[in-house]
Parts: structure tokens; C-alpha cells; sequence
């Protein structure tokens, strides 16, 4: 796989954070009921996709802050993509078009449940967003290649952090495709 600067890399999922806040911004303003009226019988409201993106930040934003807390690794140079994470992270990534380009069936332990608290979602994803651009930032210190976190639906398989960055953020950016679907 190709190699990047590691600082360029948490630099740029820093600004893919910062324009999910934005969007974020956007949906504080609107209704509580417009955030908890499901487009479907069967299809999330926006409270639920935000519920099931706190689902995965649950797991995996503690786990970043104690596997950077715990290192003794210096900054990498450079990243290069594990095979796994790679392929992980591009899956999860909407097309440049902002389409999705393949559904994805929930894993039970991240699926919302049929009513969301819509103000304690937004406020619960706000939080973690902030927190992961700490991380991201703290992560500048320590070797994203050698330091390795286990997957929330198989915690024996484990990716390389920077991997797991990239695929948390691919996975908000693909959510939010399908919340902006769910106010159109």
C-alpha cells in the first residue's frame, strides 16, 4: 500500500471532523421531531443514525485515548494502510458523487434502538467529535503504524490506529450522506 505523511494524514481526518461538526451545527437547529420522524416503516430517523455513530465512539474513542495514554512509540514519518483497515476504511467511504456505493447491514450490538433521546444523540455525538479531535491531535506524538486497537465486532482482530481513525471518520461521513437523504 502507499505510503502518506502520518502528520498529513490526522491533519486531513482533523478537517473531515471539523466539517462533520459543521454539519453537526446544522442539526442542532432543527426540530426535535424532524430529527426523530423516520423516512420509512423500517428506516432510521436521524436520532438513530446518530445513536448508532455513538454506538461505535463508545468503544472505540476510549480505547484510542488508552492505546495513546499507554505508548512509548515516537511519531511515524510516514503511514501505510494494513491491507484489512484499508479495505475497511474505503467501504466505508462515500463516492466523491456523495453516493454510497454499498449497504452495509448493522451489526446487532451498534443498531439503535426504535426511539432516540434526538437531544441526547446530538449532544453525546458533539461530545465524542470533540474528543476525537483531541485524539487525532495527541496521536501526532505516537506511531499510528505500530500501535494496534481491536475491532468493536471482533476484538481479536486488530488494526493500526490510523486505520481506525480513518475508518471511524469514513463511517461518519457515510452516515451523514444518509442523514442529509433522511431531511431531503
Amino acid at each position: 500500500m502507499k505510503k502518506v505523511q502520518a502528520s498529513f494524514l490526522l491533519e486531513t481526518l482533523q478537517a473531515d471532523t471539523r466539517q462533520i461538526m459543521l454539519r453537526l451545527a446544522y442539526l442542532k437547529q432543527l426540530p426535535v421531531s424532524q430529527l426523530t420522524q423516520q423516512p420509512a416503516p423500517g428506516r432510521w430517523s436521524v436520532a438513530q443514525v446518530l445513536e448508532h455513530l455513538n454506538t461505535y465512539g463508545r468503544y472505540y474513542l476510549p480505547k484510542l485515548e488508552q492505546a495513546i495514554t499507554h505508548s512509548k512509540t515516537s511519531a511515524a514519518d510516514f503511514f501505510t494502510h494494513g491491507w484489512l483497515g484499508g479495505y475497511f476504511t474505503k467501504s466505508m467511504l462515500p463516492k466523491p458523487d456523495g453516493s454510497i456505493p454499498n449497504k452495509m447491514k448493522t451489526f446487532k450490538n451498534h443498531d439503535p434502538l426504535p426511539t432516540v433521546d434526538a437531544v441526547k444523540a446530538l449532544q453525546e455525538f458533539e461530545q465524542q467529535e470533540v474528543w476525537l479531535l483531541e485524539l487525532l491531535n495527541k496521536a501526532q506524538r505516537v506511531d499510528i503504524n505500530r500501535i494496534r486497537i481491536p475491532v468493536s465486532i471482533a476484538p481479536f482482530i486488530k488494526l493500526k490506529m490510523g486505520d481506525v481513525f480513518g475508518f471511524i471518520i469514513a463511517h461518519h461521513q457515510r452516515h451523514f450522506v444518509q442523514i442529509e437523504d433522511i431531511i431531503r
